[in-house]
């Protein structure tokens, strides 16, 4: 067998034809769009959008070009493999049938370490014909308060760079110390464009970067940024969906030896995938719309329909499932008793929680979530599911209770959710294992799970992550009493022997 081929553009021409590659020319394309964040989920969407919108030829979109921007020290890793192969990277579509379709996409043009070079990013941020910042800094790095809703400065970077805005290090500094620079250089303001699974996440992105502006303009002399940047910067709200796992060392062979692309940083990922996009750039966007994006005034309906729905679901699975000895999404979901467990919350305690979603049947869609987590070749791994619980709980699951909770709806699927989280927290499966929880507020997380052995409510009255739940009798009943059959008989015993009807 030949060697893998090595990617990068000058060996593109090399790679067999059974792995799609770009025909349109990449030497063309300019900075547009800067993208913090690029991580697998960024290059199995947004990227790949752009990259089908430069395969069909638009002209227009060649001035589009994504120009990567990592901020934290394990970006490094993303740094050597982009550089490396040109920006290029391959995107695996995998089929339920064991089919992989691999394509390698060109739309990055970039990728800037901001670490090793600060001034650099500056630079291109400044440029007037980036138009675009774009966000995938997962959910935790909007420093929003889950009580009060506020901006919450802790975060050292954050400090620092309050501090000195002229030196940024995180991706809030330097948005806005470039937001700064082009005020007082006459150059129009870039749409800050948010990705990730927040609820409002463009309105979250405005009100969380205005309040940090804010406390950098009471730190500094001259004229005050966050005024301006309320009246002068757009953040469109957007729903993005496509299930996109880690990528693993045998994702990795697998492409070199079937396909004879040796790729440092491939992404695999399912096949399905959607875009809905709220139509407010004022200094322009590409033509997403003519590679399948919905554009539409209000986003908050579908947003809603897939926080509630497909990552809330992910939750509802993944705690149980591995604590049953599960390791992976699909096998939970070709399970019978978990699946009529997940659609339940679906139906009878997510759903009733949303608006009306425009042309959406939401019965199918829960069907289509089912398919899509039973899909055996994603292999999505519960462990990544259970991860950042912290910051997934409170923004998908308490707004579910909330409702429930004032409108005197079902949520004991919701409450053994939240018990399973707080059993999984203990960090020792049903088979006696260790389980390594990952969680940025991991230490407090697995305190307050181990000091429920005292208290059955010690997990919940962490008020930064439920409010005031500990004092919702409603909730509280469902809750201990889930946790505690969690905790004598197992995950499966507890979802058998309970009547949902």
């Amino acid at each position: 067998m030949s060697p893998a081929i090595p990617l990068s553009e000058e060996t593109l021409s090399q790679v067999t034809t059974e792995v799609a590659r770009p025909g349109y020319d990449r030497s063309r394309l300019s900075p547009g769009i800067v993208h913090f964040g690029v991580g697998g989920f960024h290059r199995a969407h947004q990227a790949m959008y752009l990259d089908a919108l430069l395969e069909d030829g638009v002209d227009e979109a060649f001035g589009w070009g994504i120009v990567g921007v990592g901020t934290m020290p394990g970006d490094a890793r993303m740094r050597d493999a982009l550089q490396a192969q040109d920006c290029l990277y391959t995107l695996v579509v995998k089929h339920p049938d064991g089919h992989l379709e691999p394509r390698v996409v060109g739309s990055l043009c970039d990728y800037l370490f901001a670490p090793e070079d600060p001034g650099a990013v500056l630079d291109r941020l400044t440029d007037p014909d980036v138009r675009i910042v774009s966000l995938t800094i997962t959910e935790g790095s909007y420093h929003v308060n889950q009580v009060t809703g506020e901006f919450d400065p802790k975060d050292d970077a954050l400090q620092a760079d309050i501090a000195d805005p002229g030196a940024p290090r995180s991706a809030f500094g330097f948005i806005t110390e470039a937001l700064r620079r082009r005020r007082a250089a006459g150059t129009p303001a870039f749409t800050v464009m948010s990705c990730d699974n927040l609820p409002g996440n463009g309105d979250v992105a405005a009100a969380m970067l205005t309040a940090f502006a804010a406390l950098q303009d009471e730190a500094a002399d001259g004229p005050a940024l966050a005024p301006w940047m309320g009246e002068q910067v757009a953040f469109p709200n957007a729903m993005v969906d496509r299930i996109t796992p880690v990528t693993t060392p045998e994702d990795i062979e697998a492409l070199a030896t079937r396909f004879g692309v040796a790729d440092q940083w491939p992404v695999v990922c399912e096949p399905f995938t959607q875009w809905v996009l709220e139509d407010h750039f004022p200094t322009g966007r590409p033509a997403f719309e003519e590679v399948g994006v919905q554009l539409v005034d209000d986003v908050v309906p579908y947003e809603l329909m897939k926080l509630r729905l497909l990552n809330a679901g992910h939750q509802a699975l993944c705690y149980l499932g591995y604590l049953s000895g599960y390791r992976y999404a699909h096998e939970v979901c070709q399970d019978p008793l978990f699946v009529d467990f997940l659609l339940g919350y679906m139906e009878h305690e997510g759903t009733p929680t949303l608006p009306e979603v425009p042309d959406v049947d939401l019965a199918a869609y829960r069907h289509t979530l089912i398919e899509r987590f039973a899909n055996p070749e994603v292999r999505d791994t519960l462990a990544r599911l259970c991860a950042e619980s912290s910051d997934r709980i409170p923004k998908w699951l308490v707004p579910v209770i909330r409702h429930q909770l004032e409108h005197d709806g079902p949520l004991e699927r919701c409450a053994l959710v939240v018990a399973s989280w707080a059993r999984y927290a203990e960090g020792v499966d049903e088979q006696g294992e260790p389980i390594e929880v990952v969680d940025r507020h991991r230490d407090r997380v697995m305190a307050a799970a181990a000091a429920q052995q005292e208290d059955p409510l010690a997990f919940l009255r962490d008020e930064t992550f439920f409010g005031d739940l500990a004092q919702q009798e409603r909730f509280t009943q469902p809750y201990t009493h889930f946790l505690t059959r969690l905790r004598a008989d197992g995950a499966r015993a507890t979802l058998e022997d309970h009547d949902w009807t």
